[in-house]
């Protein structure tokens, strides 16, 4: 989680300062990063995803950057994962509500290529709407699933 705050800047500019246009090649940033991970075709992914949720409250338009790692136990074998979430919140609109559920994987060896992935994602017409806007909220967080 650490190298993703850095990459956001956390601790150099409040995190309300961002918009998701920032957040987003923070991410990338930090989605370019290698880890030591077991040989899986799942062990390190990115998940660019959003729609209107009400998690922990309201409902608001949420999108998520998250990165995945699997972690093996002492023998190699899959145990868990691990998820590092920048997630962006912005209170309710009928606009944002109109985009629906939009969900994107990209793993690493996969075969795909993270720039193209990115690219297709940022030339959504959704993206269009969501990135000229300044989010009410912006989490970053980690946890085991």
């Amino acid at each position: 989680m650490g190298l993703l705050e850095g990459e956001l800047g956390v601790g150099q500019r409040p995190l309300t300062d961002l918009d998701a246009e920032d957040a987003w090649l923070a991410f990338l940033r930090f989605g370019r990063l290698l880890f030591d991970v077991p040989d899986a075709p799942d062990a390190d992914g990115l998940l660019f995803q959003y729609g209107t949720y009400s998690f922990d409250g309201p409902a608001m338009f949420t999108m998520d950057f998250t990165r995945q790692f699997e972690m093996a136990d002492g023998y190699g074998d899959h145990d868990h994962y691990v998820q590092v979430h920048c997630e962006l919140r912005y209170g309710p609109s009928p606009f944002l509500r109109a985009l629906g559920r939009f969900d994107s994987w990209f793993f690493h060896g996969g075969g795909d290529d993270l720039n193209e992935w990115a690219a297709r994602l940022s030339g959504q017409g959704a993206w269009a709407t969501i990135h000229t806007l300044k989010p009410a909220e912006i989490r970053v967080y980690q946890e085991q699933v």
